[in-house]
């Protein structure tokens, strides 16, 4: 996996022009139900950002991608859900982790939309609440409200700290240098 961490992004430091395609599959990936259980975003996204705090990348556009993959991967496991009921759960990876669908369905129930908010920062909660809240019939708006809330401030949290703490180093080497 880190390999492919580091492949991605040494990609997209060669060839910027595909910063946020790049930006918007990996949150896509992210966020999208058994799919997020193999996709190393944590890391490249925070190697993204930090691409953006050299100045190699565009923050808003950045941003914008990691935002709309986030709130696409979620709205469509909660479709995935939603059709497939339980059934989900006997697809390869859920299948070989019983206890994490349940799981996400008693966190999804007991917190509802707030749960669905926080669910994206908890890892495998990540992979499984938007599947457990289709699979509840959660009211749809509800859940895409706190699905763009969650979306907008986890790709903050994932690219901000690569590029402030890019920006911060760069300013240090010029006052050094």
């Amino acid at each position: 996996m880190a390999e492919f961490a580091a492949d991605a992004v040494a990609f997209v430091g060669q060839h910027r022009h595909w910063g946020a395609p790049v930006v918007l599959l990996i949150a896509f990936g992210e966020s999208l139900a058994l799919v997020s259980l193999l996709v190393p975003a944590t890391t490249i996204m925070l190697a993204l950002g930090a691409l953006i705090g050299a100045g190699a990348l565009e923050f808003w556009s950045c941003l914008a991608a990691a935002v709309a993959g986030a709130f696409l991967g979620d709205w469509v496991s909660y479709a995935l859900g939603h059709h497939f009921k339980h059934g989900v759960g006997r697809v390869w990876p859920l299948s070989r982790y019983p206890a994490m669908l349940p799981r996400a369905h008693a966190f999804m129930e007991r917190w509802g939309a707030w749960g669905v908010f926080a669910g994206r920062f908890m890892g495998p909660l990540r992979a499984t609440v938007p599947l457990a809240a289709g699979i509840c019939a959660m009211d749809r708006r509800r859940f895409q409200l706190a699905n763009i809330g969650s979306a907008v401030v986890w790709a903050l949290a994932m690219l901000l700290p690569g590029a402030l703490g890019a920006r911060w180093a760069l300013d240090l080497l010029n006052r050094a240098g």
